[in-house]
């Protein structure tokens, strides 16, 4: 069996399930950041790490400092996912050595001016020479308040689902200069009970399903009232995937709340009720489109 045959939630669940966990673990493999407990901290620790690769996540030809901010951007929307707060940063970089300096050091700055937009530490990192292609690999440690931490598991049947933004087109360039959510998460956390967030790293098509599942229940999507990027198609916004917003599950009394304190305080984010979580189904959701496929 090959990694297209088995697909990357299959590979991540043969291989999460030999990882040994110890009591500071809260949550590890399958969620947007791993959530662990540190000896005498108050917060609860947050880690993540991403790569992007020349040829799958960028272009030869895109701007060496746009592929920097997405390197650090990446991660950064994860720990936004957590309702959580970066602080620091270990960046890998694996380039061949006829790599042209001047875009490496661009590269760095836009690393750096990402990190520096959230107050992050680039502290180290490593660097290693290889054939080809160019690879950049972010690694971010951050902290989260115990009660504001949210995973993807813990959706409630009858839930309102949110996104932010608008879906679909990244490729036009969105892909290389999207904003992490990391504020409009705090402010989340701090006035209502999130049930459960993630960020939309593979597409709607792709996100949704596994917040359902993480959270053992089914969806019910609403597609006409799906937020889109102009030119897209419905399709489009559920599959095209690298959209980077914040995909919500919340009980049904907070949403008018939400919807007019949002408004008030991100009047140029939109902020869309798109459907809600339902009793789990076998045969639900069956033609439901797909976001993107690694190892495709």
């Amino acid at each position: 069996m090959t990694l297209r045959e088995v697909g990357e939630d299959q590979l991540m669940q043969k291989c999460a399930r030999h990882l040994r966990l110890n009591r500071s673990v809260l949550a590890g493999a399958g969620d947007d950041c791993a959530v662990t407990r540190f000896a005498g901290a108050q917060q609860l620790l947050l880690l993540k790490t991403d790569c992007v690769v020349e040829g799958v996540h960028f272009s030869a030809k895109a701007p060496p400092a746009a592929v920097g901010w997405k390197a650090m951007a990446r991660p950064l929307s994860d720990i936004a996912a957590m309702s959580g707060v970066p602080q620091f940063a270990l960046v890998t970089l694996m380039a061949p050595s006829t790599t042209v300096v001047r875009w490496i050091t661009g590269l760095y700055s836009g690393l750096e001016k990402a990190a520096r937009m959230f107050d992050v530490a680039i502290v180290g990192g490593e660097t290693s020479r290889t054939a080809g292609p160019v690879s950049i690999s972010v690694s971010l440690a951050g902290f989260v308040e115990e009660d504001r931490w949210v995973s993807r598991s813990g959706g409630k049947t009858g839930d309102d689902l949110f996104v932010t933004g608008r879906l679909g087109g990244s490729i036009r360039g969105k892909h290389l200069r999207f904003m992490p959510r990391l504020s409009e998460a705090r402010w989340l956390t701090k006035h209502f009970q999130i049930h459960a967030m993630m960020d939309l790293s593979d597409g709607l098509g792709a996100d949704l399903p596994r917040l359902a599942r993480a959270s053992k229940v089914g969806f019910e999507l609403d597609e006409l009232s799906i937020p889109r990027n102009r030119g897209c198609t419905i399709q489009q916004a559920i599959s095209d995937g690298e959209d980077y917003e914040l995909l919500f599950a919340v009980a049904p009394r907070d949403q008018e709340q939400i919807e007019t304190k949002w408004a008030a305080l991100f009047p140029r984010l939109p902020l869309t009720r798109i459907g809600r979580l339902n009793r789990k189904s076998k045969i639900e959701n069956r033609k439901f489109p797909r976001g993107y496929v690694h190892f495709h």
